[in-house]
Order: C-alpha cells, then sequence, then structure tokens
C-alpha cells in the first residue's frame, strides 16, 4: 500500500482545518475591531467617572489661589485707581475754588458796572485794601494811585453808588474821605423835586442834609443823588434815600455799606470848563456888511416921486 495514499485524507483535513481557523479568526478580528471603539469609550467613561470627584477635589486649592491671586490684581488695581483719583479730586477742587472765587468777583464786577456813569467818564478800578475808620475819622485806602491817573477831589464809587471821594493819592494808593466822615461835604441833589443841599457828615451812619431850603417839600424816601455843583464830583451819582428821625431831623441813608466795601471805581472826571470863545463882530461906524444887507431888504419901497423930490 502506498504511504502517501494514507497520508492524502489528513492534508487536506488539515487545510480545511486552517481555513475555517483563519476565516474564524478573520471574523474574530473584524468583530473586534468593531467593537473596540465603543470598548475604549465604554472604559474611558468609567475611568472618567472614577476620577471627576478627585480632579474635582484637586481643582479646589488651584481654583482658590487663582481666585486669591485675581483679587490681589483687582486689589492693587483699585488702590492705583484710587490713588488717581484722589490726585485728580484735589486738582478739581483747587480749580472749583478758583472757579468760585473767580465767579464771585465776576457778580462783585458786574454788580460795580450797574451803577450808570457817564460813559464818557473814564474811571479806574481798584479794591479798598485797608480800613482807617475810628471813632474820629472814616476814610478807607485803595489800590488806585497816582500811576492810574488818581488825583484828589476825585470820586469813588462801589457797586451801590457814591462812597466818598479821595483827598490824598500816592503812586499806588489812595486815601478816600468817606461820605459819613466829619470833614465830608458834597453838593447834593433830592428827587423828584429837585432841592439842592449840601451832605454833610457827622461820624454817624447816617450823614445830614445841610443848607436845604425850609420851605422844601421833602418827604423821607426821596432819593438824594450828586448835583455836580463844584465840577469835582459828576452829577447823577446815586448817594442815598432821605430818612427821618424821631426828633424830626432830615437825614440821609446812603446806598453804600461801609461793611461791605470792596471792589470801587475812581472816576476821572473832568469839569467842562473850557468854552469856546466867540469874539462880537467889529462895528467900524455903521453896521456890518450882513446886518446892512438885512437893513435894506427890511425898508419900505422909495416911489420915484420921494426919490427925486429927495
Amino acid at each position: 500500500m502506498d504511504p502517501n495514499r494514507s497520508t492524502l485524507p489528513f492534508r487536506e483535513f488539515s487545510h480545511r482545518i486552517s481555513l475555517v481557523f483563519m476565516l474564524t479568526l478573520a471574523a474574530a478580528l473584524l468583530l473586534l475591531g468593531r467593537a473596540e471603539t465603543y470598548v475604549f469609550d465604554r472604559a474611558r467613561q468609567v475611568v472618567t467617572d472614577l476620577a471627576a470627584p478627585l480632579l474635582e477635589i484637586a481643582s479646589r486649592p488651584v481654583a482658590a489661589t487663582r481666585h486669591i491671586i485675581e483679587r490681589t490684581d483687582e486689589y492693587a488695581y483699585v488702590f492705583d485707581e484710587n490713588e488717581r483719583l484722589r490726585a485728580e479730586n484735589a486738582r478739581l477742587l483747587a480749580w472749583k475754588e478758583e472757579a468760585q472765587k473767580l465767579q464771585a468777583k465776576l457778580a462783585r464786577y458786574e454788580a460795580l458796572l450797574n451803577v450808570q456813569i457817564d460813559p464818557a467818564i473814564n474811571y479806574a478800578s481798584g479794591r479798598v485794601v485797608s480800613d482807617s475808620g475810628g471813632p474820629f475819622v472814616d476814610t478807607v485806602l485803595v489800590n488806585v494811585g497816582a500811576e492810574k491817573g488818581a488825583k484828589s477831589g476825585q470820586a469813588v464809587v462801589d457797586t451801590d453808588g457814591l462812597i466818598g471821594r479821595i483827598v490824598s493819592t500816592g503812586p499806588k494808593a489812595s486815601r478816600v474821605l468817606l461820605l459819613t466822615d466829619l470833614n465830608s461835604r458834597v453838593p447834593v441833589v433830592i428827587e423828584p423835586a429837585h432841592y439842592k443841599a449840601v451832605l454833610a457828615g457827622d461820624n454817624t451812619n447816617w450823614p445830614k442834609l445841610e443848607y436845604l431850603a425850609s420851605q422844601s417839600a421833602i418827604s423821607p424816601g426821596d432819593r438824594v443823588v450828586t448835583s455836580g455843583d463844584g465840577g469835582l464830583i459828576p452829577p447823577g451819582l446815586p448817594v442815598g434815600l432821605v430818612i427821618q428821625t424821631s426828633s424830626g431831623e432830615l437825614r440821609v441813608q446812603t446806598f453804600s455799606d461801609r461793611g461791605r466795601l470792596d471792589f470801587v471805581r475812581v472816576l476821572q472826571y473832568e469839569f467842562p470848563s473850557k468854552v469856546k470863545r466867540q469874539d462880537p463882530p467889529e462895528v467900524l461906524g455903521g453896521p456890518v456888511e450882513g446886518e446892512a444887507a438885512e437893513a435894506d431888504a427890511a425898508a419900505p419901497p422909495v416911489s420915484a416921486a420921494q426919490a427925486a423930490r429927495e
């Protein structure tokens, strides 16, 4: 018997077994490849679920540290911003104070300009820098001197009206004699009746009215203004109102208040004393040419007969 024939069925069987095994292995590998994604995803999810609490616990100190660092940065920024705002606030307060000063100064200047004077009168503005008043003298110093055109006798007004006149000047300052001083004498007019008088100070707050006509119809509340007589003080400056004392004496409550004297104007008034002179026409034995012509024109006509007789 041939030995090759006896081994042939065994080879064919082994080949079939190998083929079946390979096919089974291929199918298993195919199924495993398809199931690999699901298996790994499932395993990853399980690991994530188990590690999530641990990661959360471990992340808390890191988050707290990060929060502290962020808050520290915010605090540092807040401190820097606070310092910047404080410096800016200090600058704004300084500007506010300066603006308030300028506003008050502007308001006083506007009030000073409310006193109506002749636009043709020049003036120099200044401030009261010293009050040398006492029981026997009522004067103040203003920072307007001869360098600004101040002269003795010039009127001085404030925001309410006339306060007095200059009695002495220096290069930088002048002394003003107030209306209430014992030596003050100012010609005034009482409106509306237009009675003239002299406002005389007697070191009280209410100057007297002197040289007033005895029959003048003056009543309390009448307005008193300067008359301009004498040529030193311009006419029409407001002075005050007429009041009557308990004894029946007429005095004047001045518009200006010594306790509120601040900004003033020194009026550089010049009395218009220069008058253009016109010489009369010269008469040389008869009327001038123009007058002769007018006389001829006004004479009645002369007839021919009259001319012949003449």
